[in-house]
């Protein structure tokens, strides 16, 4: 497996770790009751709760534009040094700005999703290179 395609793997499966943080988080502050309910009624999470939240859905939007990254690499075959180290560089900001979110670290939470941001740019550029 290529580089790239090994951190879309992980970068997957970082969500689903978030995913599950979120969850637990979530169900801590509104109680198993209403988070199994049908939520007809719109829940709003606050605090670290609603900070996961945001996190998760920032990696969801983060990662369409990876994944379309990873394609293009991976099929263009255009895979080099360069395009797997912004493959890692792209990871390890996700994996920081999970805390960085949830803990507030301004203004590094936006300077780590920058960094994130710009990798996987970088990466679809070399590909048209």
């Amino acid at each position: 497996m290529t580089p790239e395609l090994t951190v879309l793997a992980l970068a997957a499966l970082l969500q689903g770790l978030q995913f599950s943080l979120y969850s637990a988080t979530s169900i801590a502050q509104v109680g198993p009751e209403k988070a199994a309910g049908p939520r007809d009624n719109k829940i709003e999470l606050t605090g670290g709760a609603g900070r996961l939240q945001r996190a998760l859905t920032n990696h969801f939007e983060g990662l369409i534009l990876f994944t379309i990254a990873v394609v293009v690499i991976s099929l263009g075959d255009k895979g080099t040094g360069f395009s797997a180290t912004c493959a890692w560089t792209y990871l390890i900001a996700r994996v920081l700005y999970v805390p960085a979110y949830y803990f507030g670290w301004v203004p590094w939470r936006s300077v780590i999703w920058f960094v994130g941001f710009l990798s996987t740019i970088l990466m679809i550029l070399s590909a048209l290179i």
